[in-house]
């Protein structure tokens, strides 16, 4: 296995769904990937997209270590559907020294446990999933997402009634407490926002400010 450890590669544990989505797009990005299933068909499938794949039970030290996963900074385990082996998983890869360990659960007791062995971080992707889709419903929102301190980004088409105007016409940060951070046209690229940035027709705004602040902006008529 060639030497692929470093602050800007990410061992990825786990290649069904949420695992192989998680990797790929981590390689898309520019990272390196070392993937890794103890299932023979996915570790074949994704051979072909991933430069590194292997074949291992990820429960085992001794075979984490031979794969050189001590020398990763990033690991993300991605087992979901076997619970004991997602928290052997991420007990293995603490006694390895990975210092940054994201976890897939499935539930808030299977989450729990995955921060008490040491996952820095654990994640809820059918939740999380379920959260932002109740948030675009009935919205002008297209996409929302909300971090832990209850500060959100979104991705919003122009209310009515800012049209044609400036930013610093609309005091959209004194009324709403949202700061328009950008604006896309059609056909034209993204451009970061500025006091004197008109607010066109058929455009997308990316709006940042408190979750709730941003909901009610976007709702606006």
């Amino acid at each position: 296995m060639a030497d692929i450890g470093g602050d800007d590669n990410v061992v990825v544990i786990g290649l069904g769904r949420f695992g192989g989505a998680v990797a790929g797009s981590l390689q898309q990005l520019g990272h390196e990937v070392l993937g890794i299933d103890i299932d023979p068909k996915l570790v074949q499938e994704w051979s072909e997209r991933l430069t590194h794949v292997a074949e291992a039970d990820a429960t085992d030290e001794d075979a984490l270590r031979q794969l050189g996963v001590p020398d990763f900074t990033h690991a993300v385990v991605g087992i979901g559907t076997h619970m004991e082996h997602s928290i052997l998983t991420v007990l293995a890869l603490v006694e390895l020294g990975v210092p940054h360990i994201w976890a897939k659960a499935i539930s808030t007791k299977h989450g729990k446990i995955l921060a008490s062995v040491g996952a820095t971080k654990v994640i809820y992707p059918e939740s999380t999933m379920g959260e932002r889709v109740a948030h675009l419903i009935g919205s002008r929102m297209i996409d929302f997402i909300e971090f832990d301190d209850d500060f959100a980004i979104a991705k919003t088409r122009v209310p009515r009634g800012v049209v044609g105007q400036t930013l610093a016409q609309l005091g959209l940060r004194r009324k709403y407490g949202v700061t328009v951070v950008g604006v896309k046209e059609p056909g034209k690229e993204f451009a970061f926002a500025t006091p004197d940035t008109v607010i066109p027709e058929n455009a997308t705004l990316i709006v940042s400010g408190k979750a709730t602040k941003v909901e009610k902006f976007a709702a606006t008529t």
